[in-house]
C-alpha cells in the first residue's frame, strides 16, 4: 500500500514530533513565569517522552511514563501549587544576566556534545529477533533485573508525594 521510502519518511516525521513536543515542553518547564505553567510544560515534555518511549516499540513504558509522570507527579506538584499560598512567588529574586547567560551557555554546550555523538557515535546494531515483551517478563524484569531502578522511582514518588503535602501544609498555616 505504502512505499519503503513513504513508511520511512512517516517515521521520521513521527520521530521529529515528538522531540520537538519533548523540546518545547522543556522550554516551557524552564522559561515560563507561571508555576502552573512550568507545570503544563513539564507535562508537555513527559508525554513527548512517553511518545519517544512508545516509537521505540516500548508500548508499557510508555504507558507507565504517562500514568507515574504525567499522572501522578504533574498532578501532585499541580495541587501542591493550588494548595500553597502565593506571597512567597511575588518575593522570589529576579534572574541575573550572567546566571542567565551561563546557563545557556551551558546548554548549548551540552546540546553539541550530545548531538555530535548522536551523529557520529557508534550505535549498535538491534539483534535479528526480539522477544515478545509480555507484562510478565517486563514485570519479571522490573522485579530482577532492574529492581534498583523501580525502587529509586517508588523513592521518587514518594519524595513528590511527601514535598507536595509539606507544601500544601505549609501554605495553609501562614
Amino acid at each position: 500500500m505504502f512505499s519503503p521510502q513513504t513508511l520511512a519518511a512517516l517515521a521520521d516525521g513521527i520521530f521529529w514530533f515528538f522531540v520537538v513536543v519533548t523540546f518545547t515542553g522543556g522550554v516551557l518547564a524552564v522559561g515560563a513565569h507561571s508555576l502552573i505553567r512550568r507545570v503544563a510544560g513539564l507535562a508537555l515534555c513527559f508525554t513527548g517522552v512517553a511518545g519517544l518511549y512508545y516509537y521505540l516499540s516500548s508500548p508499557f513504558v510508555a504507558f507507565m511514563q504517562m500514568l507515574i509522570y504525567v499522572g501522578a507527579l504533574c498532578v501532585t506538584i499541580t495541587f501542591a501549587i493550588m494548595l500553597a499560598e502565593t506571597t512567597d512567588a511575588r518575593r522570589a529574586p529576579r534572574r541575573r544576566g550572567f546566571t542567565v547567560l551561563l546557563g545557556a551557555a551551558g546548554s548549548v554546550l551540552v546540546t553539541v556534545v550530545l548531538a555530535g555523538q548522536a551523529l557520529y557515535g557508534v550505535w549498535p546494531q538491534p539483534p535479528a529477533a526480539q522477544a515478545p515483551g509480555t507484562v510478565e517478563r517486563v514485570g519479571e524484569a522490573l522485579l530482577s533485573t532492574y529492581s534498583m531502578s523501580f525502587e529509586l522511582i517508588s523513592v521518587v514518588l514518594v519524595v513528590a508525594m511527601v514535598g507536595a503535602l509539606a507544601l500544601a501544609r505549609h501554605g495553609r498555616e501562614k
